[in-house]
């Protein structure tokens, strides 16, 4: 499997961190902002060619798919540039920032047939595994998510502390990482409400959110995300269910009682980026709808969607 990375930034080398482990899986272009800064994430990790413009990965014919790691705003326009170049795509998460958009890139991923998946990362951390399992095995119900997602990003910087050239966003990307968990962990979510906090100056976005959600099965879900949140940062997650309370922290699971749950058999690695990739690769090798596909977390941007509209809303009446 001969694959592209476009975003070659702190997520960018997660993902080539990953493929490294998956055998038969070969790095073959890395595209970035910068030509200096492709050709040595490529040089890093052996890939034959590097540039700025992802149109020169798609025109390579040693190409099989791509992975998309570049600002939210670009991932529709090019996700569908991978498919009608004829390439396999993985997109990292947010698939997009509009709901007409993620709908345009399922509708060529149908006309298409070619893989098109979404990085939902919490799908694949052991932690969030091992819950799905006791969930599809009768053995757990949610009654409610309470999770907290919190940064502090004051200043437009990435995860490793370097300049951003593009705004991240709490709603279309942070919350979709948990309306997306709790959808599969609960059920097709029918309720959700948002509020939100004052936008900063300079990025033009609001840095405090509150979510609800409420899913078919009658299970809610509260969401708090922050960017000015000092420390400890991340995100953290508490299923109450009906037979158990467990909190995941990373790749880390512990019950109620803070009592350690060995995730570590789960699956082949720990680590939820590299198994996302495993997932990727071994869906285009199969022949089958990868976990995470466009089409299995489209209704995840119809609430996104949803809760946007109603906060531009929230905004004009004040």
């Amino acid at each position: 499997m001969r694959i592209a990375l476009a975003g070659a930034g702190a997520f960018g080398e997660k993902h080539l961190d990953g493929l490294r482990n998956i055998d038969g899986a070969e790095i073959v272009s890395v595209i970035s902002r910068t030509a200096q800064q492709a050709a040595a994430v490529a040089a890093k990790y052996g890939a034959r060619h590097s540039g700025t413009e992802l149109v020169e990965a798609l025109a390579r014919p040693d190409v099989d798919a791509v992975i998309l790691c570049t600002p939210t705003q670009m991932h529709a326009a090019q996700a569908i540039a991978c498919m009608d170049a004829g390439k396999h795509v993985q997109v990292e998460i947010p698939l997009s920032d509009s709901w007409a958009d993620a709908q345009a890139v399922l509708k060529k991923s149908r006309e298409t047939g070619l893989t098109c998946m979404v990085g939902h990362t919490r799908r694949f951390n052991p932690s969030h595994q091992w819950v799905h399992k006791r969930i599809v095995a009768g053995e757990l119900a949610v009654q409610q998510m309470d999770v907290q997602t919190y940064f502090f990003r004051r200043k437009n910087m990435n995860a490793k502390g370097e300049p951003r050239s593009w705004t991240d966003h709490l709603l279309w990307h942070h919350a979709a990482h948990t309306i997306d968990l709790f959808a599969y962990q609960a059920g097709r979510i029918v309720k959700a409400n948002a509020i939100q906090g004052p936008k900063h100056r300079e990025l033009g976005i609001a840095m405090d959110m509150s979510i609800q959600l409420k899913s078919e099965t009658g299970a809610i879900c509260t969401l708090s995300l922050s960017f000015n949140n000092d420390g400890p940062l991340g995100t953290f997650f508490r299923y109450i269910g009906d037979s158990g309370t467990y909190i995941a922290r990373y790749d880390d699971l512990v019950n109620g009682r803070e009592e350690t749950i060995d995730v570590s058999r789960v699956d082949v690695s720990m680590n939820g980026i590299e198994l996302q990739d495993r997932e990727f690769v071994a869906a285009i090798r199969e022949k089958r709808e990868p976990n995470s596909s466009v089409a299995q977390v489209l209704d995840c941007y119809r609430v996104i969607g949803e809760l946007a509209a109603s906060l531009e809303s929230q905004d004009g009446w004040s």
